[in-house]
C-alpha cells in the first residue's frame, strides 16, 4: 500500500549542524567544509541509489555541490543562521527505480520554480532493519534564492510563521497530488492523501514519531531477539495504536461488508419491484387487449344478430308480398271467372 510522507526540517547552526556535512552524508560523497575547516567522507555510505542537482536556469555553478554548499555556509554570518532546508520524502514502493528518480525530480523541480532556490536530491534505499519498502529521498535546498551570479535574498515565506505553515500545507498537496498522478501513470491502484485522518473523516490514531534514538533502540533489541515486543515507551504506545487501529479497521470493514450487503440487496428488491412493476403494466395490457378482443366480438355478435334479424325481415316481408301478390292474381282470376260466366248466361237467354 502506497504510504504518504513529507517532512520539512531546518539545518541550523544553532543545532551545531553544517549543511555541507548534511549533504556529503546524504549524497554518500567526501565534502570539506571551508569554514570549519573539516572533511566529511561518506563515501563508504551504502544505500545511496542516486544523488543529483536541480538547480535555476543559468546558475550552472550550483550543480558543484562542494561550491554550492559551501557558498550556503559562507553568506551566513550569523552563528544561529539556517543553512539549509531538509524535505523528506518516501517514494512509493509500488514504483520501479525509474519512476521514484523521476517523481523525486518533479517535487524538486516545483521547489526550485516556486522559491527560486537550488535542489540537492538524495534517493536512498531502505535500510537493511525495518520496513524493505522504504525507499525515500531527502532534497536538500538553499535558504536564499540562486541565480548566475550566486545566492541571494532568503526565501522568507518559509521563515515566517504567519506563511511558512501555508507554504508547507501546499508543498504537502502538492506532493500528494504528483505521486498520485504517478501511480496513475504506472496503472496502481492505491492512492495517498496529505491530509490527516481527522480531516478525512478517518478514525484511525495517528502513530507517534520515533525519532532516530528510539528507533535505534528498537532495532537494536529486534537484532537481539526477532519479534520481540517493543522496549521504548514510544514503540510500546505506537504498538499499542496499531492495535486500536488494526481493530478500528477490522470493525470498519465489518460495516463496509454489511452496507454492501444491504445495498446489493437493496438493489435486488429494487430491481425485483421493478420488475413486479413491469409485469404488472403487461398483465394490465394484456387484460386490456383481452377487454377490446372482447368488446369487438360482442359488436361483431350484435351486428350478426342484427343482420339476422334484418334478414329475417326480409325474408318475412318478402313472403308477404308474395303473399299479397298470389292474393290479389286469385282476385283477378275470380273477376275474370265470373265476367266470362256473366256473359256466358247473357248469350243463352237470347
Amino acid at each position: 500500500m502506497a504510504i504518504y510522507h513529507l517532512s520539512v526540517k531546518s539545518i541550523s547552526r544553532s543545532a551545531g549542524r553544517s549543511v555541507v556535512a548534511a549533504a556529503a552524508y546524504r549524497a554518500g560523497q567526501e565534502l570539506t567544509d571551508e569554514r570549519q575547516g573539516v572533511t566529511h567522507d561518506y563515501t563508504r555510505k551504502q544505500g545511496v541509489e542516486d544523488a543529483f542537482i536541480v538547480a535555476p536556469d543559468g546558475a550552472d555553478w550550483a550543480y558543484d555541490r562542494n561550491h554550492l554548499w559551501n557558498a550556503a555556509e559562507t553568506i551566513e554570518k550569523r552563528k544561529d543562521a539556517k543553512t539549509g532546508r531538509e524535505y523528506e520524502l518516501a517514494l512509493p514502493a509500488e514504483l520501479d527505480a525509474g519512476a521514484r528518480k523521476e517523481l523525486a525530480r518533479d517535487f524538486a523541480r516545483e521547489l526550485v520554480a516556486r522559491y527560486g532556490v537550488v535542489a540537492d536530491v538524495a534517493i536512498h534505499e531502505p535500510g537493511r532493519e525495518g520496513d524493505n519498502r522504504n525507499h525515500h529521498a531527502h532534497i536538500l535546498t538553499t535558504t536564499r534564492m540562486v541565480g548566475a551570479d550566486g545566492l541571494g535574498a532568503k526565501t522568507r515565506v518559509l521563515d515566517v510563521a504567519s506563511t511558512a505553515s501555508a507554504e508547507i500545507e501546499h508543498m504537502r498537496g502538492v506532493w500528494a497530488r504528483q505521486v498520485n498522478m504517478a501511480l496513475e501513470r504506472h496503472q496502481v491502484e492505491q492512492r495517498v492523501d496529505h491530509r490527516s485522518f481527522e480531516r478525512q473523516g478517518k478514525e484511525q490514531e495517528p502513530t507517534r514519531h520515533m525519532g532516530v534514538s528510539a528507533t535505534a533502540l528498537e532495532r537494536q533489541a529486534a537484532r537481539e531477539i526477532p519479534g520481540r515486543e517493543p522496549v521504548t515507551d514510544l514503540g510500546k504506545q505506537n504498538a499499542e495504536i496499531r492495535e486500536r487501529n488494526r481493530v478500528l479497521e477490522t470493525a470498519r470493514k465489518a460495516v463496509e461488508k454489511a452496507q454492501e450487503l444491504f445495498s446489493g440487496l437493496e438493489k435486488k428488491a429494487r430491481l425485483a419491484v421493478g420488475l413486479a412493476r413491469k409485469i404488472g403494466q403487461r398483465m394490465e395490457q394484456q387484460r386490456e387487449v383481452e377487454r377490446q378482443r372482447q368488446e369487438l366480438a360482442r359488436q361483431a355478435e350484435i351486428r350478426r344478430q342484427q343482420d339476422i334479424r334484418a334478414a329475417e325481415e326480409a325474408r318475412k316481408a318478402s313472403e308477404l308480398e308474395r303473399q299479397k301478390e298470389a292474393e290479389q292474381t286469385r282476385s283477378q282470376d275470380l273477376s275474370r271467372g265470373r265476367s266470362r260466366g256473366r256473359d256466358y248466361d247473357s248469350g243463352l237467354g237470347i
